[in-house]
């Protein structure tokens, strides 16, 4: 599976926003919402909330990627953030809102550098253990 990498972009951004919010509000329930979209997007980012609004209202306008990217450094990505906003969700929900604040703002370092320069963090991530593991094998 192939995705467009401008829709990959448009989703960090999107949770970045979210994140922003999550901040400033310390609404552990946002967070916790952000997590669940995380967890469908690891299984397959196509079927994200902000992949259909992308495809229903952006790519339209923008028209067919020139490149795509595989899907399963993206997965990678989404599985790490969702790990990042399942500690924040606990720690703003349980009533440790530092724990929250360090986890939030974590992933919120992860998807700005995505929304802003196409730096996906988790995708190099998983490129380096691919890379690891191929050397050791």
């Amino acid at each position: 599976m192939e995705l467009d990498p401008r829709g990959q972009r448009f989703a960090a951004t999107v949770t970045s926003l979210v994140l922003v919010v999550v901040l400033a509000t310390g609404w552990g329930w946002l967070a916790l919402a952000q997590m669940l979209v995380f967890a469908v997007t690891a299984a397959d980012p196509r079927l994200g909330p902000y992949a259909y609004v992308y495809r229903a209202f952006v790519l339209p306008r923008l028209g067919p990627p020139r490149e795509t990217e595989p899907a399963a450094p993206v997965r990678f990505a989404q599985l790490v953030g969702f790990g990042f906003l399942a500690v924040a969700s606990v720690g703003y929900l349980a009533g440790l809102p530092t724990l929250g604040v360090v986890f939030a703002a974590l992933g919120l370092l992860a998807a700005f550098l995505n929304a802003a320069f196409g730096l996906c963090l988790g995708c190099e991530a998983y490129l380096a253990i691919k890379r690891m593991s191929a050397r050791s094998a």
